[in-house]
């Protein structure tokens, strides 16, 4: 479990899953500076928590994260209790760059800077009902950061379209064009959930760790510049504990033990 205090999250471990929730349910988990900052304190904890193998991001209440919060963008309250750590910009970067998987349980409505969060981790799962948009263009501003990590997972027509109208998909529609990989009802969205991070808890810890670092290495890079760098870090996984026990226990016909080495 995290020692540290956040004002904005709530953090709590079942098994080798770690949960952070966006606690402001009065202002439907709206982020600002604070939940950045300590939204990136608790990734870093979690990323150097070794019994945590997967986290899920989820939201208080019956809403993933309403966007922006306003207040704090022009100038309201903005007190933190842990030093700065970064902005947005570096909260991206931290979920895209995470070694563990990130599993978003989308609860409800995700919009703006709440849907950045959706599309930077690594599994979206989705309660039917809930809503995801760009609205940022009704207030004459314009989703900057997110197109970022947006344009990685959907069609770019879509998404021109969605950021120039400032359009809300539901649920089933964000999974048409893959800003969610999954959609159920909400009854069944923490089961959904479990069986995601259940199966990331029965992999080879290394192993997943070193995917998820080649995975986001290889990103911008193009092919002739991505195949030699991918064939080294093969190399460095076939050198692990893991490999060779994996190996082993495949051609033994049994369960692997993972050591994490």
């Amino acid at each position: 479990m995290s020692t540290l205090t956040f004002s904005t999250l709530l953090v709590s471990d079942d098994g080798p899953t770690r949960t952070i929730t966006l606690n402001n349910p009065t202002r439907k988990n709206a982020i600002g500076p604070v939940m950045v900052n300590e939204l990136l304190w608790a990734l870093s904890d979690a990323c150097e928590t070794t019994s945590v193998r997967s986290m899920v991001l989820t939201g208080a209440g019956d809403a993933f994260c309403a966007g922006g919060d306003f207040g704090q963008m022009t100038g309201g309250a903005n007190a933190s209790e842990l030093p700065p750590k970064g902005d947005y910009a570096d909260l991206l970067l931290a979920l895209a760059n995470c070694p563990k998987p990130i599993v978003a349980r989308v609860n409800g409505h995700a919009m703006g800077g709440g849907l950045g969060l959706v599309a930077a981790s690594h599994f979206a799962v989705g309660a039917r009902g809930a809503k995801l948009g760009t609205p940022e263009i009704n207030v004459g501003l314009f989703p900057m950061m997110i197109m970022a990590v947006l344009q990685r997972v959907m069609p770019r027509r879509k998404l021109v379209s969605m950021m120039l109208l400032g359009e809300r998909l539901d649920a089933d529609e964000a999974m048409q064009v893959g800003i969610l990989g999954k959609v159920v009802d909400p009854a069944e969205l923490d089961s959904a959930v479990k069986q995601i991070t259940d199966a990331v808890a029965a992999k080879s810890p290394v192993a997943t760790r070193l995917g998820l670092q080649a995975l986001a290495a290889q990103d911008d890079l193009d092919l002739e510049t991505a195949l030699p760098m991918l064939r080294e870090r093969l190399a460095g996984v076939l050198a692990t504990d893991d490999a060779r026990e994996g190996l082993m226990a495949f051609l033994e016909k049994r369960t692997p033990k993972w050591t994490g080495k």
